[in-house]
Parts: C-alpha cells; structure tokens; sequence
C-alpha cells in the first residue's frame, strides 16, 4: 500500500523537521539474546485495552502466555496469522483460540508476511522479528518499538483491512450479534 507508506514516511519527517520529534519515543532491540521478547512481554502485560497482532509465524509459548494473560484481564486481543501457521506443528494459534482469543488464518494468495502489533492505539511493535524461540535465541532479527497514536492509527487500519479482506464477517461475532 503505497499511500501509506508515503504518510509514514511523510509524518516521521514533518514530526523531525517541524520540532516535534521529541516527543516521538522509538526503541530498537535486535537478537540473538537481545532481550526482544522480555520487553514484547512488558508491553503485553502492560496493555489496558487491546492487542492486535499480525504475525507470520509465531510459535513462542512466552509470547502466547503473554497474550492469554492479557486477555484473562479484560484486554480485547486479536491475531491475524499466515495461513500456514493453521497447520504448522508448533504454532500458538490453537492455543491463543482454545482459551478464547480470536486468531484468524489468512486466506489470500501469497504470504501474510507482516510482522507488528498494536498495543492501546499508542504502541507499534514491528520488525524482521517473528514471534519465535528461533527469533529470540538464534537469528539475526531486528525488532522496533514506536510509542506513537498516529503511527499506530496507520498500523490500526492495516489490521482492519486484512481483518476484513479475511474474515468479512469478524465484526458480528465479536459484537455476538
């Protein structure tokens, strides 16, 4: 999506060239062993009242837990999954499902190869960093955190979108209508 690429690009200039960039937090955490999934697991337990999660692989137990925690406090969670993680041995989405979180496989062509979450309309987490063991113990990843509500609105409407292009009818069963 070109558009929004460009507003990005776009806003994160007008912030820094306008004067405002200081009140534009971004931390930066890059792994093996460089503490990426401790601060995700922060931030989670962290959340008041949602967590949006697109992954394309996710299989970390701790990550999960984390995501049930919040979910068992009252934060509304959802996660969007490559569909291939509907059938990968060691993926969390049964898990996150079984205990009552919503999680949807995507049906596109080609992979759903985005990797952010959304935390309180006011968190960005993205990067190269999977929600995998392999991702925090053995790859060269990369992981941003952005602590910013427009930067998370544009992030928000990305969820919506392939919510909608996945499953069109999610919005009923979450208002139980």
């Amino acid at each position: 999506m070109r558009v929004s690429r460009v507003f990005v690009i776009v806003a994160v200039l007008s912030l820094i060239f306008c004067g405002v960039a200081n009140s534009l937090v971004i931390e930066v955490y890059f792994s093996p062993n460089g503490g990426c999934a401790d601060r995700i697991i922060e931030l989670i337990d962290s959340a008041k009242n949602f967590i949006d999660v697109a992954m394309f692989s996710f299989t970390s137990r701790e990550l999960a837990k984390s995501l049930v925690r919040a979910h068992d406090r009252g934060v509304k969670v959802r996660v969007l999954l490559d569909k291939h993680q509907a059938t990968e041995r060691f993926s969390k989405g049964r898990y996150l499902a079984k205990r009552g979180i919503l999680v949807v496989y995507d049906r596109m062509p080609g992979l759903m190869h985005n990797k952010f979450c959304v935390i309180d309309n006011r968190i960005v987490i993205t990067g190269s960093y999977n929600w995998t063991a392999s991702a925090e113990k053995k790859n060269q990843e990369n992981l941003v955190i952005i602590h910013d509500s427009n930067i998370a609105r544009i992030f928000e409407k990305r969820m919506e979108y392939l919510l909608k292009l996945n499953v069109p009818w999610w919005k009923r069963i979450l208002q139980g209508s």
